[in-house]
């Protein structure tokens, strides 16, 4: 990794804390606060180009519903096995796209985001790296960007492979050193390797479940990912990758009341296997915090966040993914 700091600050989404994600005003903020990397998830639309949300599915995370021109596009599809309703990427040309504004995806606990709301229009990748490049902190420090390849497979079926387009879109801006390619999905990672992307790989595993891009291949005997983090497992993975990337809560010690008590022995496997380990995603609200670190019942105020912050920075992880990347950045300090 470029930086001696550990763990890296990865700005998740940018300062998606602070403004509706995947902004400009978002992941300008995030290396302001200190952040040492961005984190965008990428998508495609109808004409290959890759953009910056959440999901392919954006009623959530724009003002989409609100143009009548586009009412005839709401539709439901099957992506990664979950039914899902609403507008898609790639039912839209990047023109198309380009009239639209990002929206606060959480305003029940972000009510700041929400005056944020239909003031800004949706990224490209392009636009993201043309942003890290000009940031005034570029000129102080590596900047670097992790970037989520989203729904690989699913796309792939429909003709828009991502491992190709987002090669072609890093020919000529992608190092060693800025770069980090993540996904749920393996296939996809080795294929961006293969085409000669620089960077390190990091796979995405979930709680429970198994990698989409396996299930499609061989349904109910797809390999899960709690069997990707076995002894065998990390073995195996640190033939493949450069790290891995869990939810908190799979690192987290809890009592039966829920409480935090402290951290498991995962961090430790992984690096004796040789793989670095992120996680994600470090939120200061109550709402995302263990029982005994919640300051109210009110799920929008903030909590002991450095309590959990620093538990798990403890465990000696490579990188967190954090909303509030300022928090991140002192609770490491």
């Amino acid at each position: 990794m470029s930086t001696t700091i550990r763990p890296l600050v990865i700005g998740h989404r940018g300062a998606s804390g602070y403004r509706p994600e995947h902004t400009r005003a978002a992941y300008n903020l995030a290396f302001t606060l200190g952040a040492d990397a961005v984190e965008p998830d990428i998508v495609a639309t109808r004409d290959g180009v890759l953009v910056l949300r959440h999901e392919n599915e954006i009623s959530g995370t724009t003002n989409v519903a609100d143009h009548p021109e586009f009412a005839d596009r709401r539709t439901s599809k099957t992506i990664d096995g979950t039914v899902m309703s609403g507008w898609f990427t790639e039912d839209f040309t990047w023109e198309e796209l380009s009239t639209l504004r990002a929206r606060e995806r959480l305003p029940e606990v972000r009510q700041a985001g929400t005056t944020h709301n239909d003031s800004e229009p949706l990224l490209r990748l392009s636009d993201l790296l043309d942003l890290v490049d000009q940031h005034p902190e570029a000129q102080r420090r590596q900047l670097q960007v992790v970037a989520e390849i989203k729904h690989a497979t699913y796309f792939a079926s429909i003709g828009l492979p991502l491992d190709e387009l987002f090669a072609r879109e890093m020919t000529g801006w992608a190092t060693a050193d800025n770069l980090i390619v993540e996904s749920f999905e393996q296939s996809v990672l080795h294929g961006i390797r293969d085409r000669g992307v620089p960077g390190k790989l990091v796979f995405l595993l979930e709680s429970t479940g198994a990698p989409s891009d396996l299930v499609a291949r061989f349904g109910s005997r797809a390999r899960s990912f709690a069997d990707h983090l076995t002894a065998d497992g990390l073995a195996q993975l640190a033939r493949e990758v450069d790290g891995i990337s869990v939810d908190k809560k799979m690192l987290m010690l809890k009592d039966l009341a829920g409480n935090l008590t402290g951290t498991n022995d995962l961090v430790d496997r992984a690096h004796a296997a040789g793989l670095l380990v992120f996680c994600w995603t470090l939120r200061a609200e109550n709402r995302f915090l263990p029982k005994n670190l919640r300051s109210s019942k009110q799920p929008e105020q903030f909590g002991d966040w450095l309590g959990e912050f620093r538990i798990i920075m403890d465990s000696g992880l490579d990188g967190v993914f954090a909303d509030q990347p300022d928090l991140a950045v002192t609770a490491r300090g």
